[in-house]
């Protein structure tokens, strides 16, 4: 047996890499805080938690997130697997049964008969030997990422993100709530709904901008991911903001007035008994009291208990493009890859996406064989071209039609430079070299 692989983390990215070079044959230790430690952000001692929110985004090809899941589903990606087998209903979107989705991925980390799993904290690189993955995540210890910094030689990347309250479903007034999904897409009993007539809205964005906050010493508002602004920053970037934001109208009817509603406020099924809901985009580093008070005051939520409160939290991210080639590889030590949030990739998906090519370029390395690129015409070769060129300023990088190289020039919509089937066939190489060394370890085994 040749050398084993090391994943520092089993995020999103650490265990979608694990289960890659697993089943390339490769031995992988995997190392993370869970069980015995857990972050403040953290409360499930199950590997893969969703943190924020439980939606992995949009689910149809017509957008770019939703592409690059296809294209991790042609790739044979674990984790987008056991999303789909622990989807819950959700739109337009792709939602997860959060707990069991973790529970999920833990068992297939921890049943891989080439994977071990340890519960330690690690603070340096120097504590392990030979390949290694960094996936600790967006955040990762303090000990790690001063030895991090001090290794790469750059000043600490940050940014602020939050995360959404979760309420119990029993506590809320279904009199008063609505289910529906935008422009009807889905089972129709998706999301609920809480209407908003114009004197409740504007005085949801007045109790908003009022509200408490938690004071944090290090937080500038300039600091915000853009994806993740707090629901009372969007509110204070003036009144109609959030219309045209969480609480946009389009796409419903009120069904007591048979018109769009001014304005409303979604609810998203969090587990698949639904026993728990999310409020969609409603990120927010309000006090817990304030939190009570305020969302309290929306209909339907007037007796409502919070399973957890949304707080905000630092986000670390390394400046890639300086570091890392397109293998995900660190320049200065190709034994060492990173993968996922760590790397600048922000979002369920994207973490997923970048685990998996540093799990895969990790066993290629291993096992003597030549490491892949997708190509820039792809949503995931369009992902690790942007966060591996060289910016003024270093910025998460999300899908977007802009990733890729588009195949013409010819003027019409960006969305449609990149279709299903010119996907499918920029993917189709590495696709099939992936599934023909899977299938040569397979054959070895048995």
């Amino acid at each position: 047996m040749g050398a084993s692989l090391t994943v520092i983390g089993a995020g999103l990215a650490g265990s979608e890499a694990a289960l890659q070079a697993a089943n390339l044959g490769v031995r992988v230790d995997v190392y993370d805080l869970k069980p015995q430690t857990m972050t403040p952000a953290h409360s499930n001692p199950n590997y893969a938690e969703l943190v924020c929110s439980n939606s992995l985004r949009g689910a149809g090809r017509e957008s770019a997130v939703g592409l690059l899941k296809d294209e991790l589903r042609r790739l044979g990606s674990y984790l987008m697997d056991i999303a789909d087998r622990t989807a819950v209903p959700a739109g337009g979107a792709l939602a997860v049964d959060r707990e069991l989705f973790a529970a999920e991925v833990t068992a297939a980390l921890r049943r891989h008969p080439r994977i071990i799993c340890h519960s330690r904290r690690i603070c340096s690189l120097d504590e392990i030997d030979g390949p290694r993955i960094v996936a600790t995540g967006p955040l990762t210890g303090e000990e790690l990422y001063a030895d991090l910094q001090q290794r790469l030689g750059q000043e600490s990347l940050y940014y602020f993100d939050a995360m959404a309250p979760l309420v119990a479903a029993d506590s809320l007034d279904m009199d008063e709530l609505h289910f529906a999904s935008r422009y009807g897409k889905g089972s129709g009993k998706d999301y609920l709904n809480a209407y908003l007539s114009r004197e409740e809205y504007y005085d949801f964005v007045r109790m908003l901008t009022e509200g408490e906050r938690v004071i944090r010493r290090d937080f500038e508002p300039g600091e915000i991911f853009e994806g993740c602004v707090p629901i009372e920053e969007i509110a204070r970037r003036g009144p109609e903001s959030l219309r045209y934001g969480p609480l946009k109208p389009t796409g419903l009817r009120d069904p007591r007035t048979g018109r769009r509603p001014f304005a409303c406020v979604q609810l998203r099924r969090d587990d698949r008994q639904a026993e728990t809901y999310n409020l969609v985009g409603f990120q927010t580093n309000l006090t817990f009291t304030a939190q009570r008070e305020i969302f309290g005051k929306i209909p339907g939520l007037r007796r409502v208990k919070f399973i957890r409160y949304g707080v905000m939290h630092r986000n670390t991210y390394i400046n890639s493009a300086r570091i890392l080639n397109t293998a995900l590889q660190w320049k200065d030590n190709p034994e060492i890859f990173f993968a996922g949030q760590i790397a600048g990739l922000e979002g369920y998906v994207e973490a997923i996406a970048g685990g998996l090519l540093a799990g895969v370029n990790a066993a290629a390395m291993i096992s003597g064989e030549q490491m892949v690129m997708p190509s820039p015409r792809s949503i995931l070769g369009g992902l690790v071209r942007a966060i591996t060129t060289p910016v003024p300023d270093p910025q998460p990088v999300q899908s977007n039609w802009g990733l890729q190289i588009p195949f013409r020039t010819a003027r019409r919509d960006p969305r449609r430079n990149l279709s299903q089937m010119e996907s499918a066939m920029e993917i189709m190489p590495w696709r099939e070299m992936l599934q023909s060394r899977r299938r040569r370890v397979l054959l070895a085994t048995n």
